[in-house]
């Protein structure tokens, strides 16, 4: 069956990391999704997201609005700017962080991962 999410119906008690909101649009509660889960976050103006992991889930992201910083390694070591109507992709277990670079702007993206286990594993930033 066909189901549509609309936008005051999006699920915000998804899997958090701080400095980002995430919301499920597509996910089995939502729309009885069995492999698929689909949703936006949110980064506030000049907002850095905790540094974090998805586990075992690959992680597609598609960059909505605004300039977003995507740094990841075991030290952060490797960065990227992306645009509006870039695509990224995350492996699993991939360490990475989202910067916005926007000073007055929000960074809207939207993301989709292979499995409806939603792991978000926050981790200390290795910079120190």
């Amino acid at each position: 069956m066909v189901r549509v999410t609309r936008p005051n119906e999006r699920d915000s008690g998804t899997a958090q990391t701080p400095g980002m909101k995430r919301e499920a649009g597509i996910s089995a509660a939502l729309s009885g999704a069995a492999g698929l889960w689909m949703g936006t976050a949110l980064n506030a103006p000049a907002a850095k997201s905790g540094v974090h992991h998805h586990g075992a889930n690959e992680s597609g992201i598609y960059v909505l609005r605004g300039h977003v910083r995507f740094r990841w390694g075991p030290q952060l070591e490797h960065v990227v700017d992306t645009n509006p109507g870039d695509f990224v992709f995350v492996p699993p277990y991939e360490v990475h962080m989202e910067e916005n670079l926007d000073e007055d702007g929000e960074a809207e993206l939207l993301l989709a991962r292979n499995s409806q286990e939603q792991v978000v594993v926050n981790v200390p930033d290795p910079r120190g």
